[in-house]
């Protein structure tokens, strides 16, 4: 990684304190819409992997068809049964509007499927967060859906999609980027493509890459973190090799997209005055907010793989987030001493 002290000092002053000061919602809320009749497991690894994170709600927003099995698997969940096959547009548009005033960040795709009222609503969804200024996470069945428009999402900053080794080549593909370009470059000439979306390339090493072009305050933070002024003019990428399991459950992407989607949710609260000094631009909370999640995520998958082995399967990893979060960020990442590795 690109000076990791100076770009995890970063990562940590997005943390908010744990000394009482805040109350509930102050450390983020979370939305994951997706879940349909078929895909149940999805968003529910996403929006308990936000909560194990350290987020203080976490919002399900699905079809009436998953929303009961849902229900089942966890208490903590808050889910909203609204994505309706019957209900029009207009109807569920006036819900999210509703919905998404109350929360920080919203991760879409876990669960989506690509059924046509299901993107349907998904496209409603991010264009009423775009409008709202609200953080996403794009991950599954929605890059998929914004492969078939790129203007859904081009242009806005304060998003990340998380493609897996598929959805990479099909998102470079879509893009008309040369499939020979090399592979730590091609993060990069994706982010471009699409305007300066931070793109977190999931692989042996994620790959986490943003192009900085016309945003003079992230390209100063990011120097300011280490990045070579001439070699990293218009873009910034990262590496992170932190070491994962050796088998790759089905469903860890959807861990890393609760996990970015709750420190995303912080980085909102940050901006917003809630606590810190308000020092790091906005432009590069997405980036941050990506290489703390995928930190942790990789954590996890190897603490869960050291216990069960070849049978090691996404539920394993959820009780290890926390203790993973300590393992990355020290266990002093309370709010006392941030600056502090």
């Amino acid at each position: 990684m690109l000076n990791s002290k100076a770009i995890l000092a970063q990562v940590k002053q997005l943390i908010p304190p744990l000394d009482g000061s805040l109350h509930k919602g102050q450390s983020g809320r979370v939305g994951v819409l997706g879940g349909a009749l078929d895909y149940t497991g999805a968003p529910f690894f996403a929006a308990i992997s936000a909560l194990r994170f350290g987020a203080d709600l976490s919002h399900v927003i699905c079809s009436p068809t998953a929303a009961g099995t849902i229900k089942t698997y966890s208490p903590d969940l808050i889910v909203h049964p609204i994505l309706r096959e019957d209900a029009s547009e207009s109807q569920v548009s006036k819900q999210l509007q509703s919905l998404l005033s109350r929360l920080h960040v919203l991760v879409i795709g876990p669960g989506l499927g690509r059924e046509s009222y299901m993107q349907s609503y998904a496209k409603v969804a991010l264009g009423l967060a775009r409008q709202q200024g609200m953080f996403v996470v794009l991950d599954a069945d929605a890059l998929w859906m914004v492969g078939q428009d790129i203007s859904l999402i081009k242009g806005y900053r304060r998003a990340v999609v998380t493609p897996n080794v598929a959805e990479f080549a099909r998102l470079s593909e879509q893009l008309s980027i040369d499939p020979k370009t090399d592979a730590e470059k091609r993060a990069g000439l994706v982010s471009r493509a699409l305007g300066g979306v931070t793109v977190l390339q999931k692989g042996a090493k994620d790959i986490i890459s943003v192009d900085t072009t016309g945003d003079a305050a992230s390209l100063e933070a990011s120097q300011l973190a280490g990045a070579d002024p001439e070699k990293e003019k218009m873009q910034e990428t990262v590496e992170v090799d932190t070491e994962g399991g050796l088998k790759r459950c089905g469903g860890q992407g959807d861990v890393l997209s609760g996990t970015v989607g709750a420190m995303l949710a912080w980085a909102k609260c940050y901006e917003d005055g809630v606590f810190g000094d308000k020092s790091i631009p906005a432009s590069r909370f997405p980036l941050l907010a990506a290489i703390g999640g995928s930190m942790v995520t990789r954590t996890s998958s190897r603490r869960a793989f050291d216990k069960e082995g070849r049978g090691v399967v996404t539920e394993d990893m959820i009780p290890e987030i926390g203790k993973s979060f300590a393992t990355v960020f020290g266990e002093d990442a309370q709010g006392q001493d941030r600056g502090k590795l």
